[in-house]
Formats: structure tokens, C-alpha cells, sequence
């Protein structure tokens, strides 16, 4: 059974830093593509950064640049968002997925959601 558990979510003020994990089981994480994604209290579910198995580079949505950083650590398994100088509107609930090797860019995979296992959530909240 496929299943995708993450956390490390949490409070956290304006200027902290946190590190999301995403823990795969059921198969082999390997070459697949994988993406954070969240969603805010009242707003639609968005691409945060996304790494295409076709790609080279990942993609990052522009408030995020320069602070996040997404990597995998395919011994373990496991998806990490590295997030640093958080603001209040990074709040929301995070998630992690991931999809077969597919021929797509990493931009395409984020602003498309092309994913086909996701996590339930961790929950960031950054406020003072």
C-alpha cells in the first residue's frame, strides 16, 4: 500500500526556520518525480517546489525563492522542504507527492499538480 506520511510542521515566528519530511512506504521512492504543495486557510491547494525525474533544476513558486529547498535522500526513503525566513504567509498545511518518472519539467508538475500519491498534511503556522 502506497502511503505518504509527513511532519515537522509546527508554530513558528516570523524569521524561523522548519524542515519538512515526507516519509514514502509501499514502493521505491528512487527516480520518482516528487513536489511540496500547500494550502491556506481559504485559498486554493498550490505548487511550493517540485523536482521532475525529466528535469535538472527544481522549481520553486517566486515567494519561495531563495528560502525553501527541496531534496530527497532516496536511502531513506524520504522527501524534504528545507524552509528558512518564514513569513506569516507561508502558513498553511503542507503537503508532499509524488509521481512515476514522467517526461514533464518540474514547473509543469507543480502548476499542473501532475501527482498521483499525496500525503494527509503537516500544518505550519508562522506568527509571532
Amino acid at each position: 500500500q502506497v502511503q505518504l506520511v509527513e511532519s515537522g510542521g509546527g508554530l513558528v515566528q516570523p524569521g524561523g526556520s522548519l524542515r519538512l519530511s515526507c516519509v514514502a512506504s509501499g514502493f521505491t521512492l528512487d527516480d520518482y518525480d516528487i513536489g511540496w504543495f500547500r494550502q491556506a486557510p481559504g485559498k486554493g491547494r498550490e505548487g511550493v517546489s517540485c523536482f521532475s525525474s525529466s528535469d535538472d533544476a527544481a522549481y520553486y513558486t517566486d515567494p519561495v525563492k531563495g528560502r525553501f529547498t527541496i531534496s530527497r535522500d532516496n536511502a531513506k526513503n524520504t522527501v524534504y522542504l528545507q524552509m528558512n525566513s518564514l513569513k506569516p504567509e507561508d502558513t498553511g498545511n503542507y503537503y508532499c507527492a509524488v509521481h512515476p518518472p514522467s517526461p514533464h519539467s518540474s514547473r509543469y508538475i507543480c502548476q499542473m499538480h501532475a501527482m498521483d500519491y499525496w500525503g494527509q498534511g503537516t500544518q505550519v503556522t508562522v506568527s509571532s
